[in-house]
């Protein structure tokens, strides 16, 4: 079933199409990695050929491979993903990695949640930390919600529909976010499961991709709290830009942190303001 389905797939274009093959494989037959190796020679059932073939043309169409098993694996924790979140990409752990490496703070609000892998994921390695996730997307709030139900953090959860920090109210210890940075004449030339199978929304603000920034920038003066941490992923070379958004408002502040690629994936705000400086 492999062996047939790696050409078709690289025929579509699609670049790792063994990898693809073998975890659509494992899906199809409920595997594990250990399993699927155990069961190579194995025959497979009607059932399980006739999941992996639907799903091999669903990839070969070029759907996600997450949107295909319904899950991503993130900081050693499997989410659900569907049409309406962002996939969890492996850079974002640059984000989390930064946030546990300041320790553990009491109240936490992710900007634009998604699918929750963010706030989720901080909430589970902080057992006594409470959250607020908002996204403007009601159906991406549901997948936030069924994620914290998953990893049992949704009693200390609080998830808003929320233009930003248009319903939120208080201040936050840490605000993170990996808000849509890519600018508007990039969006031709992104790969057919990004362009085709994410939302636009959590893609691009449009225009020259800093939209994003400067609504965080402008709320944090408001809700980061005297002390708190910020933490933003940002596109490749906008690291320098965004920085100097938020040393704009006022946050001058600020470390690049690059991810395992050397890429600068993440800027880090650190709040010396008092709440009554606000502008």
């Amino acid at each position: 079933m492999i062996r047939r389905a790696v050409p078709r797939l690289a025929a579509a274009g699609v670049t790792e199409a063994e990898r693809d093959a073998r975890l659509i494989c494992r899906w199809a037959a409920g595997l594990s990695g250990a399993g699927l190796a155990a069961r190579l020679h194995d025959p497979a059932s009607a059932d399980e050929v006739a999941r992996f073939e639907a799903a091999i043309a669903r990839r070969a169409a070029r759907v996600p491979v997450s949107q295909i098993t319904g899950t991503r694996a993130f900081w050693g924790r499997d989410f659900r993903v569907t049409a309406d979140v962002l996939d969890p990409r492996p850079e974002t752990e640059t984000l989390i990695e930064t946030a546990l490496a300041g320790g553990p703070a009491a109240r936490v609000l992710d900007l634009g949640t998604g699918s929750g892998c963010i706030i989720v994921t901080l909430l589970a390695e902080w057992p006594g930390a409470a959250g607020v996730g908002v996204d403007l997307s009601a159906a991406a709030l549901e997948v936030a919600r069924a994620n914290a139900h998953m990893h049992g953090v949704e009693g200390r959860l609080r998830l808003l529909r929320s233009d930003w920090f248009g319903a939120v109210e208080g201040t936050f210890e840490l605000i993170v976010s990996n808000p849509p940075y890519i600018a508007e004449d990039e969006m031709a030339g992104l790969a057919p499961e990004v362009a085709l199978h994410e939302p636009r929304i959590a893609l691009t603000p449009g225009g020259d991709g800093l939209g994003a920034y400067r609504a965080i920038a402008a709320g944090a003066t408001v809700h980061l709290a005297p002390g708190g941490r910020l933490i933003v992923e940002t596109g490749v070379a906008q690291a320098e830009r965004v920085g100097a958004i938020f040393e704009a408002a006022g946050f001058d502040d600020y470390a690049i942190v690059r991810d395992l690629n050397g890429h600068e994936r993440v800027v880090l705000v650190r709040n010396g303001r008092k709440i009554a400086e606000k502008r």
